[in-house]
């Protein structure tokens, strides 16, 4: 048996290092690129504590049911991605570091269309969401 050396003993924790990011890399619901799937902008239409919750690619037609889709964020901050809670447009932003943020929770970014959706919901705490005017 080869004995222990200094060099050996970094090589090996280098190699345990390089296989545990491999492993968290591919990890479930991880893509090889270290994107998680639920951040991919997937089309999404669900009900959230009594609120229907929409989002879409802007450049997806024949997403039925959403009233008001014109044309999305005309300024171009929801980075292609528009977002309705109860057919109102959720005015959303895409942040530098990937985080969403809405209009109505500005100061909570979080990791995608959905959750910035829901975060909303929550805050309105049951109130209507206004449609906020254009420039």
């Amino acid at each position: 048996m080869p004995e222990l050396t200094r060099r050996r003993a970094l090589t090996a924790a280098a190699a345990l290092a390089a296989a545990a990011g491999t492993q968290a890399l591919l990890a479930p619901g991880v893509s090889a690129a270290g994107h998680s799937h639920e951040g991919s902008l997937e089309p999404f239409d669900e009900v959230y504590k009594g609120r229907r919750i929409q989002g879409r690619p802007d450049g997806m037609n024949g997403m039925a049911g959403m009233k008001g889709m014109g044309g999305g964020d005309q300024h171009g901050h929801g980075a292609g991605y528009a977002v309705f809670v109860d057919g109102v447009e959720l005015h959303v932003m895409r942040n530098a570091d990937g985080s969403w943020i809405s209009v109505v929770s500005h100061y909570d970014p979080v990791a995608t269309p959905l959750a910035a959706a829901r975060a909303a919901v929550d805050e309105l705490q049951g109130a209507a969401l206004l449609p906020f005017p254009a420039n």
